[in-house]
């Protein structure tokens, strides 16, 4: 039989600069899941909202938060995933972490930090890919301004989930769904897309468009108001559509210098 993964996208608003408050809040949301799930997927900086000074977050809220996604995850049984400022080392990073059931955990660091907000001040850009196995699936993990991207998100590795976390605001919202659409097709993989949603305590509105495409560019949810949207993946899906058309055998071969 072939492998299914079922994944819930939490679009939420967030407290400005509040760990606790956007950890309890989140908690209480996923407790209100009715519907059982393999991952569950919360937006970038879910903790704080889209913050250029980390120095007002205590270091030790990154351990904090992880400690709270590894008993959730356990709790639930699902993995969980989204990005926090994490301090490490002397910096602050937009670090994503995805945490299994089992207390496995990997990571990735924003590649493109957004140098319009100040972002590429405030946090060090990663420099590594991560490509994650979980329940028959190879996921790639990505964080907002990376959509603009597509060289980084090239799938070179034959993965079969690319996600997305983000603070993307309503301005820019048409090339959020554009984008989205264009890297399913193009990499012939799911794409999914989680946006936080509401107006954070500097004047920027997040409408949500939290949606999953398919690997043809096929929508298949899409949300504009606060909510959890659950749906499932299908491995056969891929294969049958990837063998079938087989675009991806013909991609360009080369080396990413970072």
């Amino acid at each position: 039989m072939s492998a299914t993964l079922t994944v819930s996208l939490l679009q939420t608003s967030l407290s400005w600069e509040n760990p606790a408050v956007n950890r309890e809040v989140i908690t209480q949301k996923i407790n209100n899941l009715s519907v059982s799930t393999d991952l569950i997927i919360l937006p970038e900086m879910f903790t704080t909202g889209f913050t250029m000074h980390p120095e007002n977050i205590a270091q030790s809220e990154g351990d904090i938060t992880l400690n709270w996604m590894q008993q959730l995850a356990k709790e639930k049984q699902a993995a969980i995933t989204g990005s926090i400022p994490f301090y490490e080392n002397g910096h602050f990073y937009n670090r994503l972490f995805f945490v299994e059931p089992n207390a496995t955990i990997s990571k990735y660091d924003k590649r493109h930090t957004f140098t319009l907000a100040g972002e590429s001040d405030a946090y060090k850009a990663g420099q590594t890919k991560t490509i994650i196995a979980y329940k028959g699936f190879k996921i790639c993990p990505l964080i907002c301004y990376d959509l603009r991207f597509p060289v980084w998100a090239r799938n070179t590795e034959n993965y079969d989930v690319l996600l997305y976390v983000a603070n993307w605001p309503k301005p820019r919202i048409n090339a959020w769904d554009t984008l989205l659409k264009a890297r399913a097709i193009e990499n012939m993989a799911y794409c999914i897309g989680v946006n936080r949603i509401g107006i954070d305590d500097i004047g920027h509105d997040y409408p949500g468009h939290s949606a999953v495409y398919d690997v043809l560019g096929n929508e298949m949810v899409l949300s504009k108001q606060e909510e959890i949207l659950t749906t499932t993946l299908y491995k056969e899906h891929i294969e049958t559509t990837r063998n079938t058309l087989k675009f991806l055998d013909d991609k360009d071969d080369f080396n990413l210098i970072v």
